[in-house]
């Protein structure tokens, strides 16, 4: 990886985000509204939460076939992943709530999906969210050698078979955050001294790390095996919620940077990018499904990726009532908005740029 950081142009000779940025604010100032999070985060917490935990007691508390554990796991992978895009996400963004030490508990709740604030808040908020799409930046277009997501990535020949195998990859998301992950980031960050917020020593940083670890596998492994439950029982219901939320997880996070229409912007041999940060962002993202209200209540705004990368700071509540104000005055700017009217559209159109991605570059 680089280690060199873009820079991005300082001049926006359309001035687009200074008038989006005044055209936003004056929506919040003139409906009197914060831009934090209120009484409907609050309620999806209950409810996601709700999803999540009932079934774990259930499981510890009454004998039950072991179809009927499967499909416990399951609802509370579905619950897992919801904390995750609703609960955790604003609230490590700091838009949950005013107060930053209620961001900061509830921010907490990514040992819920048994990763790390510290890593979460360097790869996504410091790199996705300032390199979007940057190769050797932007760490979400990394898979390794097994995946490729963008042409500027090293080809292999089993690449021509991404588009099939990458369904069952996606779902080992959270998995590995549980079991190596966090472990080679925590590594990797400190050696490169990156931080969010006030950086802290690593001794407090490996210790925090490993407590956190052993402290999840007694919760969701070991208590279970001590009240009772066959240990190959727990180890497949372990695994089953972790690939069902690795898998929603994935598949979302994917939808809005990978596809065709995302751009793979490089900077030139000075290191500068050609756009702005913010126009960076109307070419690297795409939105899906806006007008779906299940889609938006379940990804917690994630559909709307656009308002959320220029405005990440801003509660995922309230993107759909700022969308049309991006979407005018990008318009208005002449640059572009790139949204799929449905989720169905954004998934083909993903796994098509899969496959077109795992052609051999002569043949692209």
């Amino acid at each position: 990886m680089n280690n060199v950081a873009p820079t991005f142009a300082k001049q926006d000779s359309l001035k687009f985000f200074r008038t989006l940025n005044s055209r936003v604010n004056s929506y919040f100032k003139e409906n009197n509204i914060p831009k934090t999070g209120n009484w409907k985060i609050h309620l999806k917490t209950v409810i996601l939460f709700t999803v999540f935990l009932v079934p774990y007691f259930l499981i510890l508390t009454l004998p039950m076939p072991f179809w009927a554990h499967l499909l416990l796991t399951f609802v509370m992978g579905v619950g897992m992943a919801g904390i995750g895009m609703n609960v955790m996400h604003d609230a490590n963004h700091g838009s949950y709530s005013t107060k930053s030490w209620v961001n900061k508990f509830m921010g907490g709740t990514i040992y819920v999906l048994a990763g790390n604030v510290h890593n979460w808040q360097v790869q996504h908020n410091v790199l996705h969210h300032t390199y979007t799409n940057i190769i050797g930046h932007d760490e979400d277009l990394e898979a390794g050698r097994i995946m490729r997501f963008s042409k500027e990535a090293e080809w292999h020949k089993f690449h021509k078979y991404q588009q099939y195998y990458a369904v069952f990859l996606y779902g080992l998301l959270t998995f590995n955050w549980a079991i190596t992950t966090d472990f080679k980031q925590m590594s990797n960050y400190i050696k490169r001294k990156l931080s969010y917020g006030e950086p802290k020593s690593p001794k407090i940083l490996w210790t925090t790390l490993i407590i956190t670890k052993i402290i999840y596998l007694a919760i969701w492994m070991v208590l279970p095996m001590v009240l009772g439950i066959v240990w190959w029982k727990v180890l497949v219901g372990f695994f089953v919620m972790h690939y069902t939320a690795g898998l929603i997880l994935s598949i979302v996070f994917q939808l809005a940077h990978v596809v065709d229409e995302a751009a793979n912007p490089v900077p030139n041999e000075e290191g500068e990018m050609e756009n702005t940060w913010a126009i960076h962002q109307l070419y690297t993202t795409v939105n899906f499904a806006p007008k779906n209200k299940i889609v938006n209540w379940y990804t917690g705004g994630l559909n709307h990726q656009i308002e959320h990368h220029i405005f990440p700071h801003i509660s995922h509540v309230h993107y759909g009532k700022i969308a049309k104000i991006v979407k005018e005055t990008a318009k208005e700017c002449q640059l572009p908005y790139y949204e799929y009217k449905t989720m169905t559209a954004a998934v083909v159109a993903h796994f098509k740029h899969l496959k077109e991605l795992g052609m051999k570059p002569a043949l692209q």
